[in-house]
């Protein structure tokens, strides 16, 4: 899926989710909906989220007021995953396994990289600017730093 809208991204977790507890063999899970799957399944306090698609579908969720986004939160880490395999920017897959060592748990790894991730968005959009690998990169290199 490329750039989709809010609903498309929702929908996509949703049904992904859903054919993998369907297990219907003519209706396989496709390759990104496999990693989405893993992801979910790494994440159980979502479960019971995404079997009830029309309660949570149109759910919008404040940070301001302590609320998680699990749709971003899940689909952060598609994303990082994607960089991760690909190695884009360069520097993360390493990065990566540098933090995997240290914490012991490559969800720990992509947690810390998400934190990033949401500081080269928001850094980003609050400058009105294209998002910075560099800033991204140093992110990553100061937890580096700071873990362990």
């Amino acid at each position: 899926m490329f750039n989709p809208s809010r609903d498309q991204a929702r929908d996509f977790l949703f049904e992904a989710w859903r054919k993998y507890n369907a297990r219907e063999p003519h209706n396989p899970l496709s390759a990104l909906e496999t990693i989405a799957v893993g992801i979910i399944g790494r994440h159980p306090e979502y479960h019971a989220l995404l079997v009830k698609r029309d309660h949570f579908v149109d759910r919008d969720y404040a940070p301001e007021f302590g609320d998680t986004n699990p749709f971003l939160h899940l689909s952060m880490h598609l994303a990082i995953q994607e960089q991760i395999a690909i190695d884009q920017p360069r520097g993360i897959k390493a990065a990566h396994q540098k933090l995997t060592a240290k914490l012991g748990s490559d969800l720990d790894a992509e947690h810390e990289i998400m934190d990033c991730l949401a500081e080269m968005i928001w850094q980003a959009q609050h400058a009105k600017s294209a998002p910075s690998a560099e800033i991204y990169l140093k992110c990553l290199e100061s937890k580096l730093i700071g873990v362990g």
